[in-house]
């Protein structure tokens, strides 16, 4: 499968967790050999005015992340370009789904997964998406910025119950209809993480539901890197889901 990366995503940028040293790297490890490497290109102005204000762009420029941050975006791009045809993934940094339209916090600068989206829309390639954003935190730029669009269905998944979790995304899952399944892939639910609930076993679940979902809406599936910050297991988790996106029905 392809995964979209960039050695630049190594880059410590910032003091945050998700812009902490050895995290992108200890991903890299444990998919690389399994993977197709797909060298990104930044996202144009364009592309990311499409979505931001011109004053939030400024803000991001003002804090010396503009550059690291378009990365981000243009590889969220390129991960939905190809996820039209064949699952991917994007294994990069900065986050972005706590991104809105004017402002943005926990370590994110711009909303990787609107941007995508957005694009594809605005091309006339997609005519509807769904997100499921299984990161532990609730994706409030996603829903700021494409929950007003009309085209894009989002669903943050919300129980303390693994079990009761899993059997929720698999019931929306199975009702969605899209030409697009996106996930904001969030790790940090795992529990040897900060959310201590779910399992690695589970994030094969989830892939492979977001796979079989695509196929059954004879769509496109792709996903992109949120959190997760416990570089230990990080990286098998990151396998896990893109196994299950692996899965031929």
């Amino acid at each position: 499968m392809k995964v979209i990366y960039s050695e630049d995503f190594n880059d410590v940028y910032a003091s945050d967790p998700a812009a902490a040293a050895g995290r992108i790297r200890a991903v890299e490890l444990a998919i690389k050999g399994r993977v197709t490497f797909v060298e990104p290109k930044p996202a144009t102005k364009e592309d990311i005015l499409r979505v931001h204000t011109p004053e939030h762009v400024k803000s991001v420029e003002r804090e010396g992340v503009y550059e690291i941050a378009a990365l981000a975006a243009g590889g969220a791009i390129r991960a939905a370009e190809i996820g039209l045809s064949e699952p991917c993934f994007a294994l990069i940094r900065p986050p972005g789904h706590h991104a809105s339209a004017n402002s943005a916090w926990g370590f994110c600068y711009f909303n990787n997964m609107a941007i995508a989206l957005e694009k594809l829309r605005h091309q006339g390639k997609i005519k509807k998406a769904f997100i499921l954003d299984f990161d532990l935190h609730y994706g409030d730029g996603n829903v700021n910025i494409l929950g007003t669009k009309g085209y894009a269905t989002i669903y943050n998944p919300a129980t303390q119950n693994r079990n009761e979790y899993l059997k929720k995304v698999q019931e929306v899952l199975a009702e969605t209809k899209a030409d697009m399944i996106a996930a904001s892939a969030g790790f940090d639910n795992h529990e040897a993480d900060w959310g201590g609930l779910l399992k690695t076993e589970d994030y094969t679940f989830m892939g492979r539901l977001i796979r079989e979902t695509a196929q059954r809406n004879n769509g496109g599936c792709f996903g992109i890197l949120e959190g997760g910050y416990n570089h230990s297991v990080l990286g098998k988790n990151v396998l896990a889901f893109i196994n299950g996106l692996e899965v031929d029905i």
